[in-house]
């Protein structure tokens, strides 16, 4: 019964991205747990991936956060230590930002962005 009253609560307090968020915490251990780049990536379109960071302006956004051209916000503080959670962070991009971003386009970034900065095996 409490759970079925707090819910409503909880939405309206959090809203629908908040939600996201939490959920995408509670599944980041499952897509961190031991997949490979090369398992996580193997189908990723690298060209669809760099065309979507270039139409998003995410190394500008990345820029104003961190300053200079938004690379040191790569690696922060060892918080992003394996691909699941690289595609993990970029699914948590998608959904503050509201970008509508599919999977398969949430993976093709994390893919290009393992490829030019994280280089995870």
């Amino acid at each position: 019964m409490m759970a079925t009253r707090a819910a409503p609560f909880l939405l309206r307090r959090v809203g629908l991205a908040g939600l996201m968020v939490v959920a995408l915490g509670a599944l980041t251990p499952l897509l961190a747990s031991g997949q490979s780049a090369a398992v996580l990536y193997k189908d990723a379109d690298l060209p669809l991936g760099e065309k979507l960071l270039r139409e998003h302006r995410c190394a500008e956004c990345h820029s104003r956060k961190v300053g200079g051209d938004g690379s040191a916000i790569f690696r922060p503080l060892g918080r992003i230590n394996t691909p699941g959670l690289l595609r993990g962070m970029v699914e948590q991009c998608n959904t503050e930002l509201n970008l509508s971003l599919f999977p398969e386009e949430v993976t093709s970034i994390s893919a290009v962005l393992n490829r030019d900065h994280y280089r995870f095996k």
